[in-house]
């Protein structure tokens, strides 16, 4: 990894990492269709009902919808994790969520704890328009009301 590269990757420069496409199509087999993603650019959306930061995500319903999010990865992840459990909450709403793998924050054990599963990624993904593979590890959480007959804490290859 050149140097610029790793300055990037390790500071605050890019919070938007691009879901690669075919981890996207092994979540939709897994998890979909999605109706709504609300963490999107014009370049990187992944499915047609997007919400991109003009329309502000986190301040729209996601009640109804088979949500997939990859949020940005700076210092507002936070937020986003509250919302996707909030969300996750509500009646028919599934939010599946692909996040860096930060077991040591407190949002962590605030929301991710209390998804219906969490699916660590085996290795590390690499991200779409990106040389390298992620400096962090990825999980993918599942927030929804009713839990399922899945491993809580599982891999994902």
């Amino acid at each position: 990894m050149n140097k610029e590269t790793q300055q990037t990757m390790f500071s605050s420069k890019s919070t938007g990492w691009s879901t690669p496409q075919d981890f996207f199509d092994h979540l939709v087999q897994q998890f979909g269709p999605f109706t709504l993603d609300p963490c999107a650019t014009e370049q990187n959306y992944k499915v047609k009902n997007y919400l991109t930061e003009k329309d502000n995500g986190l301040e729209q319903s996601w009640e109804g919808h088979t949500v997939f999010m990859n949020p940005p990865y700076g210092r507002e992840i936070k937020h986003w994790i509250k919302k996707a459990y909030e969300e996750g909450q509500k009646d028919n709403t599934t939010v599946v969520a692909l996040l860096p793998a930060r077991t040591d924050t407190k949002y962590w054990h605030e929301y991710v704890m209390k998804a219906d599963c969490v699916f660590f990624l085996k290795g590390r993904l690499k991200f779409g328009g990106c040389k390298n593979c992620a400096p962090f590890p990825s999980a993918v959480v599942i927030f929804r009301k009713t839990f399922h007959d899945f491993p809580r804490v599982s891999t994902m290859e």
